[in-house]
């Protein structure tokens, strides 16, 4: 492992943080000027849309299901067994339905922008753009960023309601809840404010995970060696970053709307 000054460190870090400023700003300025490229931005949502709906499916499903078996557990100590539907409604609007979308996403789709621009990058073919006229932003980031935004928004509704299924399933079938009062108390428990901070988040995740995972292919260095090490950054920072983001605004609407 190569140690490098505390300076140098500083000072490349700052680097890396303008140059993915720049991509960020660069990147939204194409989506509202011409030429859009509408067939990329359509080939796009369906990789990572369709792509990544079993994924999103399976996980969503599944953490409703325990979600239900933990809040019975618990809920019987204080005789409010009643209250599943409410614990799973708000967990998986509010919170493990963004997060998990998004990190699920982010592990399937981050990495594939970066080794695929990484690939692009390395064999010069983003010079070669370059050189025929044609933006790589504009090109390539763009239709990522926007296909990645708009369908991390519906892949969360989707990760939200089968998670929502699979705790009235677990509920009904194995726990002996009344199914009419599950999905009564679930429907009563969301309000304006909940649904707000929950579809709030995929907008935000969508785009860190786009423009981390082409930031880091655009900027690969080092061969087929550099391109893996593009694809593991990209996958860690975006996590990281939907993990701070899903703070800050969580923290954000509480304030707003008071829960």
């Amino acid at each position: 492992m190569k140690f490098v000054s505390p300076t140098e460190f500083t000072k490349d870090k700052l680097w890396s943080v303008q140059e993915y400023s720049l991509l960020c700003g660069r990147s939204i300025a194409s989506l509202f000027s011409r030429p859009i490229y509408f067939s990329d931005i359509f080939t796009q949502m369906d990789s990572i849309g369709i792509g990544s709906l079993p994924i999103v499916i399976l996980s969503g499903f599944f953490t409703g299901c325990v979600l239900a078996l933990q809040s019975v557990s618990s809920l019987k100590e204080f005789g409010a067994v009643s209250m599943t539907g409410t614990l799973v409604a708000l967990s998986m609007v509010k919170e493990l339905g963004p997060v998990l979308t998004g990190l699920m996403v982010s592990g399937r789709n981050a990495s594939g922008m970066a080794s695929e621009l990484g690939s692009m990058k390395v064999t010069e073919q983003l010079d070669a753009m370059r050189a025929l006229g044609v933006d790589p932003i504009r090109k390539l980031v763009a239709p990522r960023v926007s296909a990645t935004v708009f369908m991390l928004f519906w892949l969360t509704v989707i990760s939200d309601a089968v998670g929502m299924l699979g705790g009235g399933l677990v509920g009904v079938f194995m726990l002996g809840l009344n199914g009419h009062s599950y999905w009564r108390t679930s429907y009563r428990a969301l309000n304006y404010g909940d649904v707000v901070q929950g579809m709030t988040k995929p907008v935000f995740f969508g785009f860190i995970i786009a423009t981390v995972g082409c930031y880091f292919g655009m900027s690969t260095k080092g061969g087929t060696q550099g391109v893996g090490k593009a694809t593991t950054q990209a996958v860690v920072v975006s996590s990281v970053l939907i993990i701070v983001v899903d703070f800050l605004i969580s923290r954000l609407t509480i304030g707003i709307f008071g829960r």
